[in-house]
């Protein structure tokens, strides 16, 4: 199967265009509290998306603490900045955050320069496919649910690969299929995010494996995924005359369907998501 049903440059284009509107933007935004759009680990199916959200950033970076002030993390698919904040308001870290969306870059430029931490965290605007650093720039590579949007995923590592310093880290989370699974399940997941197929575990870990990565960690999660979109979609519900101010009828219902389809496949096994991490030899 391959990685997309349109050309590389069109699946970024879809994305960028998608996350850009203003449907999308006020959505996100005002679901998700304005710092991260990701999936949460959940303590209960009552939490507040944020509080989730963030639950998963503190839980990812304690696989870091080894890193000192001053490291230099790039995180791709940054979308509005809450995790660059974080490492640099708690451990020092100078962060750079790549996104595609230009209105999420002006968001999080807006939110880093009212918590005064504009000489600590830099936006850029750009794909993660063909990213604009020089090699060997950065110690930590950070992304959170993002690679399931690119057709090239390998290209993505790669990408990692070249702006990774020897010794540097990779870690990240992703909406992924589960290997063998029935594409009949998988299919109304696949068309609305414009590709033919997810990511997986053991994809992830071949990309890995060529490059000569270490395997540091595979911690896999998925029970959270259904928990996640299932309480997005509640959360839709109950808010839906508010969400109606700031996005139109057409894509709640769409969303409210989307949302509905993500929660089915992954309660039924088909979806995998989790925390992967990985170190380039020294």
């Amino acid at each position: 199967m391959s990685e997309s049903n349109a050309t590389p440059d069109a699946v970024v284009d879809q994305a960028r265009d998608y996350y850009d509107s203003d449907d999308a933007d006020n959505f996100y935004y005002h679901v998700w509290g304005g710092e991260d759009i990701h999936v949460g680990l959940y303590e209960s199916v009552e939490e507040p998306i944020l509080t989730a959200s963030h639950r998963t950033v503190e839980h990812m970076a304690r696989r870091l603490e080894a890193w000192p002030a001053g490291t230099r993390v790039l995180d791709i698919g940054a979308g509005y900045g809450g995790v660059g904040r974080f490492l640099a308001r708690t451990r020092g870290h100078h962060v750079t955050s790549l996104n595609l969306s230009t209105v999420q870059n002006r968001r999080n430029r807006e939110r880093n320069a009212a918590a005064g931490l504009e000489e600590q965290v830099e936006v850029v605007d750009g794909s993660f496919e063909d990213l604009p650093m020089a090699d060997k720039s950065f110690d930590v590579v950070w992304s959170q649910d993002a690679l399931l949007h690119s057709g090239r995923r390998q290209q993505v590592f790669a990408e990692v690969n070249r702006v990774l310093r020897p010794g540097g880290e990779f870690i990240f989370t992703d909406p992924m299929q589960v290997e063998g699974v029935d594409p009949e399940i998988l299919e109304p997941v696949l068309a609305r995010i414009h590709l033919a197929s997810m990511g997986s575990i053991p994809t992830y870990r071949n990309y890995a494996k060529e490059l000569g990565w270490t395997e540091v960690m595979i911690e896999d999660l998925s029970p959270q995924l259904p928990n996640h979109y299932g309480r997005v979609r509640e959360v839709l519900v109950e808010r839906d005359a508010d969400l109606r101010k700031v996005c139109s009828a057409e894509y709640l219902e769409r969303m409210r369907v989307g949302l509905s389809h993500w929660v089915k496949a992954g309660r039924e096994g088909a979806l995998a998501w989790g925390v992967l991490h990985f170190r380039k030899p020294a």
